[in-house]
């Protein structure tokens, strides 16, 4: 039952993300985003790494926050709204991309490698990781709030 809960998420992981790159209106590429990262956060809970799902989740709170924000604020809306047939197919592809690799996956005997966990791996060897993410939503609230400002002081 566990290498099924590992496809599921897996394959909703890769279908969250093309539907985040593929959608034409922000907000919504913005919520298939919140699933990209719910999945992710899961994916790491599942295989024991908890305090990484936790603070996962809430880096990807953070960034979807000032992305729902910006996207509201600084998007033009669509003329026309997405068919459901090009939101099918992106579905659809976004499945068949996640079909390797749950078919072709390599099951390892043991949750540890070289005596480290997986827990534990991710969360001594994330620093930098972590370090980069914190400095990406910084860079782009300081981007937001610049584009803001410069709006701003253009109409009046």
């Amino acid at each position: 039952m566990i290498p099924m809960i590992f496809e599921a998420l897996s394959a909703g992981l890769v279908i969250t993300a093309c539907l985040a790159i593929f959608l034409d209106e922000a907000i919504y590429s913005v919520f298939a985003l919140a699933g990209t990262f719910l999945f992710t956060s899961l994916l790491y809970a599942v295989n024991g790494a908890i305090f990484v799902a936790v603070f996962q989740f809430a880096v990807g709170a953070g960034t979807l926050a000032v992305l729902f924000l910006s996207g509201e604020m600084l998007s033009e809306k669509p003329l026309k709204k997405t068919p459901p047939r090009n939101l099918l197919a992106v579905v659809v592809l976004g499945a068949l991309l996640s079909l390797p690799p749950i078919f072709l996956s390599i099951s390892t005997p043991a949750n540890e490698v070289s005596g480290v966990s997986f827990g534990e791996a991710l969360w001594n060897l994330r620093a930098g990781d972590v370090v980069l993410q914190g400095l990406v939503i910084m860079t782009v609230a300081l981007g937001i709030i610049i584009v803001l400002y410069e709006k701003r002081n253009g109409a009046k």
